[in-house]
């Protein structure tokens, strides 16, 4: 059985926790819950390091209990947002909350077979069969006004001028009950969360200890920033999902691709599985070639095997080697549609019927006039290029001007045209 607490330590993914805890977990088999908000019918990168806390955990030892939040995602947590957010009906929640089952299935084990096999709940569950005066009788009176507002995610609210509802100002109530609930029912002894979650966790400590005079735990990781100061887990167009529909698998695997180096030193310790002698070593060999992006290479690898599967990971790195190395036109025909045309998102497009395609007399026509000048303005500058062996088509250099066009077409409607090094056009072949 792995020490849960060093692990965490050394992976860079430990802020605080309740006098104790290592001990706690010393005695054998503990069972920890997290949450999850369900607002999406999907994962995001942001949430991969509460996944990833509860797959440690697991990999200790211990038993994970993932709570996606069916009734608090009817509320909204205040902590650390400037508005109350818009709220889902049950039958929005209800698909939100299959759909991360099946991705939380990729990283921890809810085999029947294992001992501390990890079990989803969903606090709909047990909320929904509380009246509101039952609550406020059975369990507010156990926490005061005082105690609640002494909490940093609500004195910021108050502070900065936005104030913030009673639906919102009850919602560490409602998850503090959850903590009671589980650990009353399920013998759930810890809480994990983000950082910012700590108030909201220890308020569930207090009424354990209030309400049965038991004890429990709480653990919180940090949160992710990246070494610029901007958030983790967005890009320009959005969120980087787990779903593929959502974010292909391509682009997944470029973001992490992508990430500097001093966030490379720190995410592949957070993001991977790999064991401290393994990440040190990569980290040398880094260092000493900092140009091959060994880190970024190895992180994108693991993570997007984790979430995606093997197939998907060989070709987000098939792509990336023929958007950014040497490639033939096997190895554009070997692409699937989808990830074709994630590549090459946002070049220049022309499209022709096939009956203009095969009645095009030359190359020069179809890469000037057959294409609207999308591609060459004149036919002058495409025969003057193309004979100087600045053209590509399906990444095969041609070089005869007067050339009939009867290229393959990849994914049997497309034409990869690219002028000089870096200026790429589709060509997109359409039925009649």
């Amino acid at each position: 059985m792995n020490n849960f607490i060093e692990e965490l330590r050394w992976r860079g993914m430990l802020q605080d926790m309740t006098p104790e805890i290592e001990e706690h977990l010393s005695k054998g088999m503990a069972s920890a819950y997290l949450g999850f908000d369900p607002t999406a019918d999907s994962l995001h990168i942001g949430h991969l390091v509460g996944v990833m806390t509860l797959l440690h955990f697991q990999r200790a030892g211990h038993k994970p209990f993932a709570l996606v939040g069916g009734a608090t995602g009817m509320i909204g947590d205040p902590s650390f947002k400037s508005a109350e957010r818009n709220l889902l009906d049950k039958s929005s929640l209800d698909h939100n909350v299959a759909c991360l089952q099946d991705q939380l299935g990729k990283f921890l084990n809810f085999s029947e077979g294992a001992a501390n096999k990890a079990e989803l709940v969903n606090n709909y569950d047990w909320m929904s069969q509380f009246s509101f005066l039952d609550f406020i009788r059975d369990v507010g009176k156990y926490i005061t006004v005082n105690y609640m507002m002494a909490k940093d995610s609500v004195k910021r609210r108050l502070e900065d001028g936005n104030g913030l509802s009673f639906t919102e100002f009850s919602y560490q109530l409602i998850q503090g009950y959850d903590f009671y609930h589980l650990w009353k029912n399920q013998n759930v002894s810890i809480q994990l969360g983000g950082s910012d979650q700590w108030g909201n966790i220890v308020t569930g400590t207090e009424l354990i200890r209030k309400m049965e005079g038991g004890s429990a735990f709480a653990l919180t990781v940090p949160l992710i920033t990246k070494a610029d100061g901007t958030k983790f887990g967005k890009t320009e167009s959005g969120s980087v999902w787990l779903d593929p529909e959502k974010t292909s698998p391509y682009k997944f695997y470029q973001f992490w691709l992508n990430v500097s180096d001093e966030d490379a030193r720190k995410y592949i310790r957070i993001f991977t599985v790999l064991d401290q002698q393994t990440i040190e070593s990569l980290e040398s060999e880094h260092a000493a070639a900092p140009h091959l992006r060994v880190l970024q290479r190895e992180i994108a690898k693991q993570v997007t095997l984790m979430v995606h599967g093997e197939a998907d990971y060989e070709m987000a790195v098939k792509a990336s080697e023929i958007l950014f190395g040497k490639s033939s036109t096997e190895d554009l025909a070997s692409l699937d549609e989808r990830t074709f045309l994630q590549v090459f998102e946002g070049v220049p497009q022309a499209e022709l019927t096939q009956e203009e395609y095969h009645a095009c007399p030359s190359l020069v026509d179809l890469l000037s006039e057959k294409t609207s000048s999308v591609i060459f303005p004149s036919k002058g500058e495409a025969r003057k290029m193309i004979q100087g062996g600045g053209v590509a088509i399906n990444k095969e250099k041609v070089s005869d001007p007067q050339l009939k066009p009867a290229f393959a077409l990849l994914q049997g409607k497309y034409l990869l045209v690219q002028k000089g090094k870096k200026n790429y056009f589709i060509v997109s072949i359409t039925e009649n």
